[in-house]
């Protein structure tokens, strides 16, 4: 195991690209102003309590203190979990109860939610609480200035005495790279979410081999929209610190404003990843006339068909995709430029360097040869440690040899690079045959008046479960549900076609990721109001009848 931490990986960018940059909307700060700003939060850390392996909740909705908070509790050995502030009341009090913190950092607007989240808050005394909800809470202190919330504690009441700074140094000489940093919460699309436990290797060598893969070099501008409480924002900001470049991220999204600093900021390397973030920015009214001549590289994830159209907007950057999920810090699998187009739009490229993969059959854990579809398995220095409070879980999904099943149906092409297929519980059952809810999502995201597309299944009398379709249209575009289907249908088997499209202008996010749950509850629901049972019958030769 490599035996660099997050402090060591600090000091070294400092020390050696002290003039680059970290920029958010809120402000930018050299890295050696970074570096000097997480020592001096490690000590107000230490000031209120908080010493090496406690967790440090972080909820924000993306500020630069984001990454200064999250550098400084490294720096004394503790361990960040960052929240999602989109989150609910009841899902924050789940999550500040299940994490175990010990304190909670949040931007004062947050104050409504938390109250609700955390009964008694308002009238407890600061820093003293004493929460049902979550009793290992000792304080919540604010992040940015101004009115403080009632039962907070405000920034000025967490300065650091010498005798922290002197503690705090003795802390950071014990950090060992087999310590827990950080805890990545899944983004429970589908259950509730399960806290990722990755330890200091595993973030360094994360950021090590991303920057390797990308041939990231000082002049570089990483860019990303993806929220400081995702792995893919960690991953941005490792890969930066390793690199040495500047780290531009938007903060709260807004399709325009990205844009805008896209063009403004000369960012050479951008991660939007998911179409619902990238297809906002260059579908915007303005980025026909954006200046995006510094772009070299876009990474996304998404349908073959969707990557080819989605690569014919940013020429002459190269788009690559990637694969990967929390437990494995984000990148596990990522393309080349050197790739043709064809393979870089058919393939999440090979493994890097600190990871193994190998493509399993689900049920005998066999692997399968190259060509042949299965589950996705790896183990390496970035798969997390352990389901934080879940032995049992932890137990199911890594085995004896440290391999840890994905869930993720994919293939792998005779030089290893793998291809997506769909995640084994998106696979529908139609009539007894298997259904890709990615396949049918692709097949749609080629109609020109498609958007985002999101495909479930739903309860059918004679086949058992049909597809549904969910559409999102493209700014200015028409399209009916008769006219998708009928798209459809020739293209793709007739069990494949979806027997209902609905058209959406939001969605239900967890994250960066549509809850599908969501919108398969709520097709049940409207078939099950309006008494239908049985979905319309399709033929490849007609157009279906109406749908209901």
């Amino acid at each position: 195991m490599p035996d660099t931490t997050i402090p060591d990986l600090l000091d070294r960018c400092a020390a050696g690209a002290g003039e680059h940059e970290v920029v958010f909307p809120d402000g930018r700060l050299t890295y050696a102003e970074i570096a000097a700003g997480a020592k001096r939060f490690a000590g107000a850390l230490w000031a209120r309590g908080v010493r090496p392996g406690d967790h440090v909740g972080l909820l924000t909705p993306g500020r630069l203190a984001s990454v200064t908070a999250w550098l400084g509790a490294a720096w004394l050995g503790a361990v960040t979990v960052p929240l999602n502030p989109r989150l609910k009341a009841a899902e924050l009090a789940y999550l500040i109860e299940n994490a175990d913190l010990r304190l909670l950092l949040a931007d004062a607007a947050l104050g409504p939610v938390l109250a609700d989240a955390l009964p008694g808050l308002a009238t407890a005394a600061p820093g003293r609480l004493a929460l049902r909800v979550a009793p290992v809470l000792r304080a919540v202190v604010a992040l940015d200035e101004g009115p403080t919330p009632a039962g907070w504690l405000s920034p000025a009441t967490c300065q650091p005495r010498p005798a922290d700074t002197a503690a705090v140094a003795a802390a950071r000489a014990e950090v060992r790279a087999s310590d827990p940093a950080l805890i990545l919460y899944t983004s429970g699309t589908t259950a509730r979410p399960h806290g990722c436990v990755h330890d200091n290797a595993s973030l360094v060598t994360e950021g090590e081999a991303v920057a390797e893969r990308l041939g990231l070099g000082p002049r570089d501008r990483f860019w990303t929209a993806l929220p400081m409480f995702h792995c893919g924002g960690f991953d941005v900001a490792l890969a930066a610190l390793a690199a040495g470049c500047a780290m531009v991220h938007t903060g709260t999204f807004e399709p325009g404003a990205a844009l805008r600093q896209l063009s403004e900021e000369r960012c050479t390397v951008g991660f939007p990843a998911f179409e619902t973030i990238w297809l906002q920015v260059v579908d915007h009214a303005d980025f026909p006339a954006a200046d995006l001549s510094a772009l070299r590289l876009v990474l996304n994830v998404g349908a073959p068909e969707r990557l080819r159209a989605m690569q014919a907007r940013v020429e002459p950057a190269i788009q690559m995709s990637s694969l990967g999920s929390t437990e494995s810090l984000g990148f596990c699998c990522v393309g080349s430029p050197d790739d043709p187009a064809e393979v870089r739009a058919k393939t999440s490229g090979k493994v890097l360097r600190h990871m193994e993969v190998r493509v399993v059959d689900p049920d005998s854990r066999v692997p399968v040869p190259a060509g042949t579809r299965g589950e996705l398995q790896y183990r390496g220095v970035s798969r997390m440690a352990y389901y934080h409070r879940d032995p049992e879980l932890t137990a199911e999904r890594i085995d004896a040899d440290g391999w840890f099943s994905t869930g993720d149906l994919v293939v792998a092409d005779a030089e290893g690079r793998l291809s997506f297929v769909s995640r084994l519980k998106d696979m529908l059952k139609v009539g007894g045959e298997n259904v890709s809810a990615a396949e049918v999502e692709g097949c749609l995201g080629e109609h020109p008046a498609c958007g985002v597309v999101q495909v479930v299944g739903t309860p059918d009398a004679r086949l058992g479960e049909v597809p549904v379709a969910y559409v999102q249209l493209r700014l200015g575009a028409t399209a009916t549900e008769r006219e998708l289907i009928g798209y459809c249908l020739g293209r793709i088997a007739t069990f494949k076609v979806p027997r209902y499209v609905r058209f959406v202008t939001d969605w239900p996010m967890s994250g960066t990721k549509v809850q599908k749950f969501r919108l398969r509850d709520r097709i049940a629901a409207e078939l099950r109001d309006a008494g239908i049972t049985e979905a319309p019958r399709l033929s490849s030769r007609s157009t279906p009848t109406a749908a209901p």
